[in-house]
């Protein structure tokens, strides 16, 4: 069979967002159709509560929120896949979350830190709570992300090269840290799913390693429920990083 050109060189980004593109006019017509129905939905409301004098106008105001509300989970939905597309970077998006959430509490954030011809990740948090390091990945919108008898899969592939490489990783950095500081710490790795479907929750626990919804690092950061740093100690490793890690 001869290779249709049409499809040569196409990314999946690119069809997904051609995909998008096209089935703008079937996404029109149903969100017509959904405020229609709370067009009708506002008008009966208004009646049977006596407003018959306002009912057009809060048949109306209804509709509009109706639209309003599908347009948003739309838009929502295509921004959801940004990075995927290539259209934002995950590292951005991370690290502006962890200064919001953390920047207050006592944590610093080092952002692309390297161990020269080693290993490299997106962010460094060091605070009260302890050591994290954080990369972000992204796969398309329709790739299960889950953990079945222990083991860390992508659909159908599994994830063990990639949780292997995060923990070592942190290994790495921790070992790094602990010998140059002589503070003995561990470094937990985390991983920032910025397109992939997630289970209710949006967390992952396999193979050492926790995938999560970029906003819920912070939070997972904050629950730790026990004073490992002091601030002098934070202070030295922050300053030991930013000295001996190289920037990636």
């Amino acid at each position: 069979m001869q290779p249709d050109e049409k499809y040569t060189g196409s990314s999946p980004q690119w069809w997904y967002e051609k995909f998008w593109r096209e089935d703008a006019p079937n996404r029109r017509k149903s969100r017509y159709v959904k405020a229609a129905v709370g067009f009708v939905i506002g008008v009966a409301l208004a009646l049977r509560f006596g407003m018959s004098g306002v009912a057009p106008l809060f048949g109306v105001l209804l509709a509009g929120l109706v639209a309003a509300g599908d347009w948003l989970l739309d838009w929502r939905s295509f921004r959801a896949t940004a990075v995927w597309r290539g259209a934002r970077k995950g590292e951005v998006i991370t690290a502006k979350l962890l200064r919001r959430s953390l920047g207050r509490l006592g944590y610093t954030v080092l952002d692309g830190r390297a161990i020269r011809g080693q290993a490299s990740i997106d962010h460094l948090v060091i605070g009260p709570g302890g050591l994290w390091i954080i990369d972000n990945e992204s796969w398309s919108p329709d790739t299960e992300i889950a953990c079945y008898a222990g083991r860390l899969f992508f659909g159908e592939k599994y994830g063990t090269k990639t949780a292997k490489s995060l923990v070592e990783t942190s290994e790495a950095f921790a070992e790094l840290l602990s010998r140059e500081t002589r503070i003995p710490v561990t470094i937990t790795p985390l991983l920032a799913v910025h397109c992939g479907l997630l289970p209710k929750g949006g967390i992952v626990v396999a193979e050492g390693l926790t995938l999560l919804k970029p906003r819920l690092a912070a939070k997972v950061i904050k629950s730790a429920d026990h004073v490992a740093l002091n601030a002098e100690q934070i202070e030295l490793l922050t300053r030991t990083a930013a000295r001996e890690l190289h920037r990636a």
